[in-house]
C-alpha cells in the first residue's frame, strides 16, 4: 500500500510508521514538529521509523497544507495528528485543540474523499466517554467528555462517521485507551514517572490514588491500525483498544517500584480538571471484527519502556519538554 501517516514523528505515529515500512509499504510522513514537547525527541523518532526502510517525511501544518498532492496515489491516511492533552484543553489553550483536532481533521476527510482514499483510520481516544457510568465501556455507551480535549476527539470522531455514513470516506475510528511504551510523551504520566524516579525524585500521586485506568501498549495499537486499514467494515465503525487490565494508579507505581527495582517517594497532589475516575475499555468489538485483542502485558510494557528510558536518558537530558 502507500500510505500517509499523519503525526508520524509522535510517539505512536512513529511505531506505526516503524511498522507499516517495515512490511514492505510505501510511506509518507507528515508532521509539523509542533512545540508541545522538544524537536529533539521528535527527530530521534523519525530516524528511528526511516532506518527500516524507505520513507518519506514532510514537516507541515495540515491546516494549511495543499493536501491534494499529499493525498495523490494514497491507499490509505493514518490519522494520528493531533493536539494532545486533557491538562492543556483548558482556557485559551483550547483554540489549538479545535485547530489541531477538528478543523484538521475535516480538512483531511474533505481532501481524502476527492483523492479516493480507500481507508481512513483515524486516532480517537477513551477521553470521548467522560466519567461514564459503566466499565468496561463499550462502543454503543453514551459518551460525555469530561475534557476539552475529549470534545475535540469526539467531535473529529463524529466528522468521520459523518463522512462515512454520506459515502464519502471510508472511515473507522480507534478509540485509543491510555497508551504507553518506548517513545512515550514526556508529559504522559508512565513517562514522567520513571524519568522522575532514575532521578530519585518523589513520583505525584493525584488525588487519592485509587484513579482506574486501562493501559495499551504500543505494538498492540499498532496492530489494531494495520488491521484497520485492510479488513471490511462498516462505515463509520469506532473501535475500543485497551490493554485489558483495570488498574489503580497506586497499583501502577508500586508496580513500577518492582520494576525498577528501587522505592521511590510518593508525593501526593490534587484531583487534576479534566481527569476521569476511570477508564476501561470492552474489546469484544475489536476482536470479533478485526480479530484484534491486546498480547503485551502491563508488566512486560512497563519492563520494555523502562529499559528504553534508562537508554536514551543521556541523549535527552536538557529535552525532555
Amino acid at each position: 500500500m502507500r500510505c500517509l501517516v499523519t503525526g508520524a514523528a509522535g510517539f505512536i505515529g512513529s511505531h506505526l510508521t516503524q511498522a507499516l515500512v517495515a512490511q514492505g509499504h510505501e510511506v509518507v510522513g507528515v508532521d509539523c514538529l509542533t512545540s508541545y514537547y522538544g524537536r529533539v525527541r521528535k527527530e530521534l523518532n523519525i530516524r528511528e521509523a526511516a532506518a527500516r526502510g524507505p520513507f518519506q517525511f514532510l514537516e507541515l501544518d495540515l491546516h494549511d497544507a495543499a493536501l491534494a498532492g499529499l493525498l495523490r496515489g494514497a491507499d490509505v491516511v493514518f490519522h494520528l495528528a493531533g493536539q494532545p492533552g486533557v491538562r492543556s484543553s483548558w482556557g485559551t489553550g483550547f483554540a489549538d485543540y479545535a485547530r489541531n483536532n477538528v478543523t484538521v481533521t475535516q480538512r483531511l476527510l474533505e481532501a481524502s474523499q476527492w483523492a479516493g482514499i480507500r481507508r481512513f483510520v483515524y486516532a480517537s481516544s477513551s477521553s470521548v466517554y467522560g466519567n461514564t457510568a459503566q466499565l468496561p465501556t463499550t462502543e454503543s455507551d453514551p459518551c460525555r467528555p469530561f475534557s476539552p480535549y475529549g470534545v475535540t476527539k469526539l467531535a473529529a470522531e463524529n466528522l468521520c462517521s459523518a463522512y462515512a455514513d454520506n459515502g464519502r470516506v471510508e472511515a473507522v475510528s480507534l478509540r485509543y485507551f491510555t497508551v504507553y511504551g518506548p517513545r512515550q510523551r514526556p508529559d504522559m504520566a508512565f513517562s514522567r514517572f520513571i524519568s522522575m524516579a532514575l532521578r530519585g525524585d518523589p513520583l505525584p500521586l493525584n488525588a487519592s490514588g485509587e484513579q482506574v485506568r486501562d493501559f495499551t501498549y504500543v505494538d498492540d495499537v499498532v496492530r489494531a491500525n494495520l488491521a484497520a486499514a485492510v479488513l471490511p467494515v462498516s462505515p463509520g465503525a469506532v473501535f475500543n483498544i485497551a490493554g485489558g487490565v483495570r488498574v489503580t494508579m497506586t497499583e501502577v507505581l508500586l508496580l513500577l517500584q518492582e520494576v525498577l527495582g528501587m522505592q521511590v517517594g510518593i508525593e501526593r497532589r490534587r484531583a487534576q480538571a479534566g481527569d476521569v475516575r476511570a477508564t476501561a475499555g470492552d474489546t469484544a468489538a475489536a476482536n470479533e471484527v478485526l480479530g484484534w485483542s491486546p498480547v503485551v502485558d502491563l508488566r512486560t510494557g512497563l519492563e520494555r519502556q523502562v529499559s528504553w528510558q534508562r537508554e536514551t536518558a543521556d541523549e535527552f537530558a536538557g529535552h525532555l519538554i
